[in-house]
């Protein structure tokens, strides 16, 4: 598996990968599921989007990278990330996370944040501790699940 920058071609895997975390409801703010002018629109307006791409050039996961804030705090970054559920377990969460530093740092950024990492989600929280990523703090029921209940989300952040 490697990573590389998505290209226009890319964009209906990635919609398909981002609508199926969506659809999971344990991951990412949104509700409605992205179509594919407003996924092109999504995508372009990143910092930077990477992909995850076995050799036979199949899709398994992607990132997207943008500011977390603007102006004084421009310098910290933001990424989310999206693996497709058969491809979950085979690395390429991680190997996702390590190429959005790299690129985050070549972008010119100082810090990664994560504001809302939901606090069940074990596989990311593994992945960002094992990089390194320091937990900042726990907002009590600062996520609605699928089922309309909250769960927790920990903020984590990590220099670069």
């Amino acid at each position: 598996m490697r990573v590389r920058k998505y290209a226009n071609r890319d964009v209906p895997a990635m919609i398909d990968i981002w609508n199926e975390v969506i659809e999971e409801g344990m991951a990412f703010p949104q509700e409605e599921p992205l179509d594919a002018r407003g996924g092109e629109d999504f995508f372009a307006a990143q910092t930077y989007c990477g992909i995850a791409v076995d050799f036979g050039g199949n899709i398994h996961g992607l990132y997207t990278l943008h500011p977390n804030n603007e102006g004084r705090c421009g310098h910290i970054a933001n990424a989310s990330f999206a693996v497709r559920s058969s491809s979950r377990n085979q690395k390429a969460g991680q190997d996702l996370v390590n190429d959005c530093l790299k690129v985050a740092k070549e972008k010119g950024f100082t810090i990664m944040q994560f504001n809302a990492v939901v606090e069940n989600n074990e596989p990311a929280r593994h992945i960002y501790e094992k990089l390194g990523f320091k937990e900042l703090g726990t907002i009590p029921g600062g996520f609605k699940l699928k089922d309309g209940s909250f769960a927790n989300i920990v903020q984590y952040y990590r220099e670069l």
